[in-house]
């Protein structure tokens, strides 16, 4: 199967004793002593079959903990697969998220290998997290999507697979996550790629950005902030 030579090339896959510990270190203690409540929205929008990538806001570092507590292995019987930027895989952080399913993209010239890892993840029926905006954003500007989110989920349609798209928003009690604070995050109604043009790249980049957007007002508002 081609998805074992390639996910050579870019990771080590998910190590089942690593993830296991992870999930213990990150779920049970940090992310429960850390914030005083958190706060899962639209968990009723959870796919729990079939390929789905998850296309969330970015608004910290702490994203990526929620999300696997509201979608990962506990809730849904599998791992959110990571797509992280080069940097992110370095050092003792890179060594950590080569082990725990994460895999690096560049992000201004993606590579081939990477693109096709992604698309067998998706045949795979796998849970790939995606964050469209490319990098964090805590200045409460608007919504801006890069094209990759869409542009892969357009080619694995035309190997026969339907991608179903979450949009979901982040949200804080502060701007910069305190101890103690407030976290919440609200998953919205999947979408699905069906027209593979030039025209529909745009026209679901929009409707994306409206639902990510949602989402996160919602998860602002359930932590006392104002949505913007």
């Amino acid at each position: 199967m081609a998805l074992v030579p390639r996910e050579r090339n870019l990771c080590k896959g998910i190590n089942p004793v690593w993830a296991k510990l992870a999930m213990v270190v990150t779920q049970d203690f940090v992310l429960r002593h850390y914030f005083k409540k958190k706060i899962v929205l639209g968990r009723e929008n959870l796919l729990l079959n079939g390929p789905v990538v998850l296309a969330p806001t970015h608004r910290s570092r702490w994203d990526a903990l929620m999300l696997t507590m509201a979608a990962g292995r506990r809730v849904s019987n599998r791992d959110c697969r990571f797509m992280v930027t080069l940097s992110e895989m370095q050092g003792i952080q890179g060594w950590f998220l080569n082990r725990l399913g994460c895999f690096p993209i560049d992000q201004k010239r993606p590579s081939l290998v990477s693109l096709r890892y992604c698309i067998d993840l998706l045949i795979e029926g796998e849970q790939l997290v995606v964050f469209p905006e490319g990098m964090i954003n805590r200045k409460s500007k608007p919504i801006k999507l890069q094209n990759g989110l869409v542009r892969l989920s357009q080619l694995a349609s035309k190997r026969g697979v339907n991608v179903n798209v979450l949009p979901i928003g982040l949200g804080y009690s502060e701007i910069y996550p305190k101890p103690f604070g407030k976290a919440a995050i609200c998953i919205g109604e999947p979408l699905r790629i069906s027209k593979i043009s030039r025209d529909s790249v745009e026209e679901f980049n929009l409707k994306l950005t409206q639902k990510m957007h949602a989402a996160e007002e919602a998860a602002l508002n359930a932590v006392g902030r104002i949505s913007r």
